[in-house]
């Protein structure tokens, strides 16, 4: 039985072609890929690829200058934050969000609109397995080109699973039978329309939008067009902490708001979703709203 694709580029002794991530005393990270009879320079000295190269993961180089790197494959997350960007990318903490809340499992066939710089699609990728399918659409055809070569980058070679279109998806969608789909674009409920066409019974829609506006319509869209559960959304914040003997504080900085998400699933044709049990605030909807709640007084 065959490895899954880059499976191989996970594990063993380093070799030519693998990316490598330094860690000098400070912490701070370099990223390079191994070539035979290349150095790696530094203001601190240098060192020749070839030392690293057979040498197992987790390893200390040192360089000219006697200064001592340990050296390791970049994880994931280390990855699609120093590749070459086009777009902004989806950070790990909102792309570990999405792969839970959205239950992105193996074999999945995924839709994915707004490709950016590939991070996600890595991600995705990496979760449905060669046996799955994301067919991603960039309207940027420049986007597209950096996302397919950071995602090939990764991977080491084409992934079976990926399919990438230039265009717009309302435009362009002909997948049916998609289990998930996911949206990292400025109008999500753009869309709406033709993704409750092609998500099966069951299926989820996550939305990644990054400002409180669009979190607002696009949950007012998704409850208007029907067809789908009742909106869920949140914000995921990290916090790292300092730990050095008695001082236990947290870090002086943090990874704050990156953006909003949010799920629903898709309801069998024809079926209405029960009614929530809750009343809005008065003046929670605008004189001029006539979807669901317009009479802001119905118990839902």
């Amino acid at each position: 039985m065959s490895e899954p694709t880059g499976a191989a580029r996970r594990r063993g002794p380093f070799k030519v072609g693998d990316q490598v991530q330094l860690t000098d005393p400070k912490g701070r990270h370099y990223t390079f890929t191994l070539e035979a009879g290349k150095n790696f320079h530094t203001h601190k000295g240098s060192f020749p690829h070839d030392e690293l190269i057979g040498a197992p993961e987790g390893s200390v180089v040192r360089t000219t200058g006697n200064v001592a790197y340990l050296a390791l494959r970049p994880l994931l997350p280390d990855y699609v934050l120093s590749m070459p960007r086009g777009a902004a990318v989806v950070y790990p903490k909102d792309a570990g969000q999405i792969l839970a809340f959205a239950d992105i499992f193996p074999g999945a066939r995924v839709v994915e609109a707004g490709v950016g710089s590939g991070s996600l699609s890595a991600f995705l990728l990496r979760a449905i397995g060669d046996h799955g399918m994301l067919h991603s659409y960039e309207r940027r055809e420049d986007f597209a080109e950096i996302a397919q070569q950071n995602v090939e980058r990764y991977f080491g070679a084409p992934h079976p699973a990926w399919q990438l279109t230039v265009g717009d998806l309302q435009d362009n969608l002909s997948d049916t039978e998609v289990d998930r789909v996911i949206l990292d674009m400025l109008a999500p409920w753009e869309c709406l329309e033709a993704v409750s066409k092609a998500l099966v019974p069951g299926g989820i829609l996550c939305a990644y939008v990054a400002t409180t506006t669009q979190l607002a319509r696009t949950v007012e869209s998704i409850r208007e067009i029907g067809g789908f559960n009742e909106p869920t959304a949140w914000e995921s914040m990290i916090r790292n902490w300092h730990i050095e003997g008695l001082a236990v504080r947290p870090d002086h900085r943090m990874i704050g708001h990156t953006g909003f998400l949010l799920t629903a699933r898709r309801l069998a044709d024809g079926v209405e979703p029960p009614m929530r049990r809750r009343r809005p605030a008065k003046g929670a909807y605008g004189e001029d709203y006539t979807g669901p709640n317009a009479d802001g007084g119905s118990p839902r």
